[in-house]
Parts: C-alpha cells; structure tokens; sequence
C-alpha cells in the first residue's frame, strides 16, 4: 500500500514539475478505490456565501478559508457513514493540514455541542472543527441534499469536486489528489 502511496505521489509531483497547474494535471487519473467516487466539476462553481457556526459560537463563510484548499465536510452525529470517515478525515488534516490546506467539518441538521462533542471523543478525534449549520442554510446553498458530503475548494472559494457518501479521505489516492492542488499553487 505504501509503495502505491508512494507511485501516486511521484507520478502527480512529476506532472506538476512538468506542467504547473492543477487545472492542466490529469485529477481523474489519480481517482483510485473510494476516490473514483469523487466528481471533478469541468469548471469551478462560485461557493456559498451562507453563514455557518464556528464552533466558538460566531457566524463565519467560506470567505474566512480564502486562500486555502479545503476539503469540506457535511456530517452528522446520527449519521453511520459519517462516523466511519471522520478518523480518515482527520488523519488527512494530521498529515497535510497547514497554511495552504485544512479539513473542515460541518455539522448540519440538529447537532448539539454536547452530541458532537461525545461523537468526536468517541472515536477519537481531536483536530476538526465542531461548525455546525443547525437550520442547513448553508448545506442547501451547497447543493447538500443527503449525508455524508465532501466538497474540495478551490483557494476561492470555489467547488472543484465532490464526493457523495463516505470514503477514505486517507487513502493513496486522496493524499495523491489533495498534494497535488496544494502543490498546484
């Protein structure tokens, strides 16, 4: 497996060394296992400008992310699917987190701090945001119709893809993805 992580990797720094831009980068061939389920939109769609809840209690955007990838995700504390990517969710932000990119979680629908928090301690997650979107504003803005949702963001604030239902976002092929647009800038 690492030895796959490993081809993935070299083959998408190598056609960034050659090429320069995401855009021009074939994504879709790095799209392996739970990431052929990952859409690339052929062009980037304006993002929302709905305010969600930070998890301290203020109103933020999507604007708040300018500059940076991110990889945004509607989950739920009912939500089966939602529980078993949020540990891969959170090994992404462990090992790519930084300046140009971050993991964001929101938990859209009724979601109370206490529930959010229980859900996180019990499996073991300490690094992602507790935002929540308790009237789904923001997730219908984003087209959300069902969960879990994973929208990966351009710098702008704009979708570049999404990923309906859950996957290993720690997978070879979304660490291969995710380096690559970050590298792109």
């Amino acid at each position: 497996m690492r030895k796959l992580k490993s081809i993935l990797l070299y083959t998408a720094l190598g056609l960034l060394a050659n090429i320069g831009h995401a855009e021009t980068v074939d994504l879709e061939a790095l799209r392996v296992g739970d990431m052929r389920k990952l859409t690339f939109h052929s062009a980037p769609i304006a993002g929302s400008d709905v305010a969600f809840m930070s998890e301290d209690g203020n109103e933020m955007t999507l604007a708040d992310f300018n500059g940076q990838h991110i990889v945004l995700n509607f989950w739920a504390t009912w939500c089966a699917p939602c529980r078993k990517e949020m540990p891969e969710l959170s090994a992404l932000q462990t090992d790519l987190g930084g300046e140009k990119f971050q993991v964001v979680t929101v938990a859209t629908g009724r979601n109370p701090l206490p529930a959010m928090q229980k859900f996180f301690d019990e499996i073991g997650i300490d690094n992602l945001p507790l935002h929540t979107d308790a009237r789904q504003s923001f997730a219908r803005s984003m087209g959300v119709l069902g969960l879990p949702v994973t929208l990966i963001m351009d710098p702008d604030g704009n979708e570049i893809a999404r990923l309906q239902g859950d996957a290993d976002w720690h997978s070879d092929s979304a660490v291969a993805i995710i380096t690559t647009l970050i590298a792109s800038d």
